[in-house]
Order: structure tokens, then C-alpha cells, then sequence
């Protein structure tokens, strides 16, 4: 039972470890979605003049890829990104749980291990019997072939 036990509490840290790796990847993915806009903002927008500043260089956007709403592209795919963020951090297990709520936790999680061995015993039993039967099946074709040789040689005589 010990056995079981440490396997769902694994599961658990491992479903958890999954959602802090998803987050992680959805936290970079936002982070591209920004680097994105703001280098389509750089290519597509008029340079600003500073005072006391000469800038030497084209002063003119690069328009040579056609004009998209990027601007739109960007704010939903931002916007979707962060929905996701906030929805993978709501996911994740909170700090302030109770004593009560952890303990009724556990126990929930020992009884889906109990059940889960149960289950697992019974499969197993399944597949000895299976087993038995294919090796029942197996020595009966190993005789037969023994006795379909040994009639062969015998008619060959």
C-alpha cells in the first residue's frame, strides 16, 4: 500500500511539475508574442526626432512585406497568451490549503490506491490465467507436432 501511495503522490508532484513546464513555456511564448511585436513595430513604423540627436540611416520604414493588421494579430494572440497564463496559475496548487483539506486529500488519494491495487491484482490474476491457458495451448501444439512426426516417420517405413 506504501508502494501505491508513492506512486500518486509522484503523479501528483509530476502533474504539478507539468503545469509549472507548461507555464514556463506559455510565460516564453508571451515573451516571443512581445519580442515579435515590438520588432514589426520597429520595421513598420516612422522614426521619432529627438533633439540633439542626428540619426544617420533610412528614415523610412521597410514596407517591402505587405500590409497586415499586425497590431490586431498581436494584441489577440498577447491577450490569449495571457489568458492562458492565468489560467495555468490558477491551476496550480495553492499554498494556503488547510490541514483539513490536505488530510481529506490523502485520504482520497489512499483510497484511489487501494482501488487501484485492487484493480491491479485482478488484472494480474487475469493474466495468469491467461498465461495458463496459453501454455496449455502451446504444450498441446509441441505434442502434436511430436506425434505428427512420429506418425510421418513411422508411415515412411
Amino acid at each position: 500500500m506504501t508502494f501505491f501511495f508513492s506512486l500518486n503522490v509522484t503523479r501528483w508532484y509530476t502533474k504539478m511539475a507539468d503545469r509549472l513546464t507548461q507555464l514556463q513555456d506559455t510565460v516564453n511564448q508571451q515573451a516571443e508574442h512581445f519580442c515579435n511585436a515590438i520588432g514589426v513595430i520597429q520595421q513598420t513604423s516612422f522614426p521619432s526626432k529627438f533633439a540633439n540627436f542626428d540619426r544617420i540611416g533610412s528614415q523610412t520604414p521597410n514596407t517591402c512585406h505587405p500590409q497586415e493588421d499586425y497590431a490586431q494579430l498581436f494584441a489577440q494572440l498577447i491577450a490569449r497568451c495571457a489568458k492562458d497564463i492565468d489560467t495555468l496559475i490558477e491551476s496550480l496548487p495553492n499554498e494556503d490549503s488547510s490541514i483539513e483539506l490536505q488530510n481529506s486529500s490523502l485520504k482520497r488519494l489512499e483510497i484511489e490506491n487501494q482501488e487501484t491495487a485492487h484493480e491491479l491484482e485482478q488484472v494480474v490474476q487475469k493474466g495468469e490465467i491467461l498465461l495458463e491457458k496459453m501454455q496449455s495451448a502451446l504444450e498441446n501444439i509441441a505434442q502434436a507436432q511430436l506425434d505428427m512426426q512420429i506418425t510421418l516417420k513411422t508411415n515412411l517405413q
